[in-house]
Parts: structure tokens; sequence; C-alpha cells
């Protein structure tokens, strides 16, 4: 288990994470969200020890992450750091070995992987020969092969399309089922939706939300309305109580509630000619919620 207790680091005047604490189970996929500068890297490099916080603490199995077995932590950095001029497979031999493996381990896991992340190109073929999108599968790989106890990934969806952004949640759950304690940022919300047990959310170092998915949309209650061919214009629909505003794209509506509870009225309202053919009421997705903290004043 990850702990975070009231870490704080500061550089110069500048406070890059104020009080944050947090914990991740084994087993757990753990989401670490906010905007560029909101602390989500500064607190990546203080979990691994390349800088230490100024307050608080960082445990692993309740001991200080500095004196646990390195071997133990795979880290996907934002910024790759392959060898260009090395080829697949002694890349993969290197960080392997650097973290307890036997090249005859390595090159008997290595053929598998490959598979799994379906890398286009040979095992003898050099780093610098492949596409972008390769290249971070490959150093993907490096981070997993060891099966790590606690997998840090900074921005992992970074430049992958969706297929293989697919195949790297495939790898990610698979770790996930051998025990693993998971940490990943990423800016994409529909990831962190998808992948996340739970999430924080910084914002200029300082925690902003903290709990499960469905917890952080449920306390937002379900300001949202999306219909089909309601029996009412758009006027009508802005002039309802509780309405606070009205978005439409083609046949289907967008309502903002002041209340959730107005929700009843409005369904009466819409569905008078006895039918209507959509009518869904539900919380601000993670990426409204996520635009909505990010954009508040600070208090």
């Amino acid at each position: 288990m990850l702990e975070l207790k009231g870490i704080t680091k500061r550089f110069g005047q500048q406070t890059a994470v104020q009080d944050e604490s947090f914990t991740v189970n084994p087993g757990e996929i753990f989401g670490l969200i906010g905007q560029n500068g909101a602390g989500k890297t500064t607190t990546f490099r203080m979990i691994l020890g390349f800088i230490r916080p100024d307050a608080g603490e960082v445990l692993w199995e309740h001991q200080a992450i500095t004196q646990i077995n390195r071997d133990l932590i795979g880290y996907l950095p934002e910024e790759r750091g392959l060898y260009p001029k090395m080829t697949i497979e002694a890349q993969v031999q290197f960080f392997g070995q650097l973290h307890g493996m036997t090249r005859a381990q390595v090159n008997a896991a290595l053929p598998g992987w490959l598979d799994r992340f379906q890398v286009k190109g040979k095992k003898t073929d050099k780093v610098k020969d492949l596409s972008k999108g390769n290249q971070q599968k490959v150093q993907l790989i490096c981070a997993l092969i060891f099966q790590p106890r606690l997998l840090i990934l900074d921005e992992p969806f970074s430049g992958l399309d969706p297929i293989n952004a697919s195949l790297l949640e495939d790898g990610i759950h698979a770790l996930q089922e051998s025990g693993a304690a998971i940490i990943f940022s990423s800016h994409d919300m529909s990831n962190v939706a998808t992948l996340s047990d739970r999430l924080v959310m910084l914002k200029n170092g300082r925690t902003v939300l903290n709990g499960t998915v469905d917890e952080i949309r449920a306390a937002y209650g379900r300001t949202r309305i999306t219909l089909e061919q309601p029996a009412l214009t758009a006027a009508e629909l802005r002039a309802l109580p509780g309405v606070a505003a009205v978005s439409q794209h083609g046949e289907h509506f967008r309502l903002e509630l002041t209340d959730a509870a107005a929700g009843r009225a409005i369904f009466q309202a819409v569905s008078r000619d006895g039918y209507i053919r959509e009518f869904s009421q539900q919380a601000p997705s993670l990426d409204e919620i996520f635009r909505m903290k990010a954009g508040a004043a600070d208090a």
C-alpha cells in the first residue's frame, strides 16, 4: 500500500504541492488529475524519491519509501527516455536487468509483451526506427516486464490512438489483477473515468477532489438533462422553473438545472403528449466537473 501523508513541496516562493494525502491499495488503480502545473509530476517525483517533501511523508507498506527495494517500482515518465540507437531487445534487457531480472528471463518474457501491445517491428529493430506510438509501447514494456508492485504512469495515453489506448488499458488491468498498486495521470477524463477506482484532483498544488468517480459525480447532483424531440421549444424549456441554461444540437436539447429536484416537473412538461424519444437526467460528467473545478476561482 502506498500512503502519502500531508506532503508539501516548495520551490523558493512557489508551493508546488500543499498538504497532499491519499492512499493507493494493492490491486487498485488511482487517477491523479489536474491542469498542467497542478503538482502531478512533482507528486510522482516525491513518491519515487527524486525529490524530498518539505513536510509530510511517503510510505510503502508503512515504511519510508526511500528504504524499499527499487525493483518493486515501475515508472513511465511523461517525457520518453529510451536510447534510440539500441534495439528493442537490448533496451528492454537493460531496464529489466536494472530491476533484478536476468537476461534469460527478459528474453523469455519479451515476445509475449511485444505481442500483447502489438508492437510493429522485430525485437532486433532499433528504437529510432519505430513510430512514436511504438516507441511508447516499448517504454511501457520496460516499465511492466519485471511485474512491479507499484506502477507510476505519467500521461501514459499521450499520443496513442484509441486502439493502442485500449491495448494499454488491457495491460494496466493485467497488472492490477496481479495485485499491483497503480497510479496514473491523464488529461483525458474518459480514460480516468474508465480506469480509476479512486482519484484525486489537484489545483495549484491543493487537493480539490478526492473519491471514486461515482462519489464525485453524485456530489454535484443530477443537474444535466438530455432530451430528444421534447414537446416544448427551446424558449419554453428555458422558461421552466429550475432550468439554468438550454443548448440545442439538432433534435437533441441539453438542459442545465439549478436544482436536480426540478427534473420530475420538467419530465411531465416535455412529455405532455404522452411520448418522448429520450429523457436522461444525469450528474455532470467527470470532464465537466474537471472543467468547473479547474476554472473556478481559488478560495
